[in-house]
Parts: structure tokens; sequence; C-alpha cells
């Protein structure tokens, strides 16, 4: 078992590319496969930082946090706060 969780923000570094929210427990790995294009939704957006991660030790709470941040008042926060 993993030791944490972790809820990412991606930002595209393509133009007009926007942002992706995930849930991972291997953030480097995670990162790799989406700039290497092995992630359908976010390939055709290459290449992705991470803008922010988010740590937790329970992963339900990761996945709690990340539902939130897909959310309309999440998407807000992040933008506002992340």
């Amino acid at each position: 078992m993993k030791e944490f969780a972790y809820v990412y923000i991606l930002e595209s570094l393509t133009l007009g590319g926007g942002f992706y929210v995930g849930l991972t427990e291997d953030l480097a790995a995670r990162l790799a496969k989406h700039n290497e294009g092995g992630v359908p939704h976010t390939a055709k957006f290459r290449p992705w930082r991470v803008k922010t991660a988010v740590a937790f030790r329970d992963r339900s709470q990761a996945a709690a946090f990340e539902k939130y941040l897909k959310s309309p008042s999440g998407r807000a926060f992040s933008k506002k706060r992340l």
C-alpha cells in the first residue's frame, strides 16, 4: 500500500490547453503517462506540468477532494486559491 494519495492539478503548456484534475499514488509516473499520451483525455493538450498537488494519507479523503475540485464550486476554488 502506498503512503500517500495525491490529488493533482495539471496545467497544459499548449495554447488553450487548460487544466486537468486527477488522483494518483505515484505523481511522477502519472505525469509521465499524461505527457507520453497514455491518457486519451489529455493526450491532445501535451505537454503538461504539475500546477498543484496535495498529499493525503487517507485515499477516501483524497477521492472526495478530487470530486470537489471537479465540481463547479471546486473549479472556482481552485482557480482562485490553487
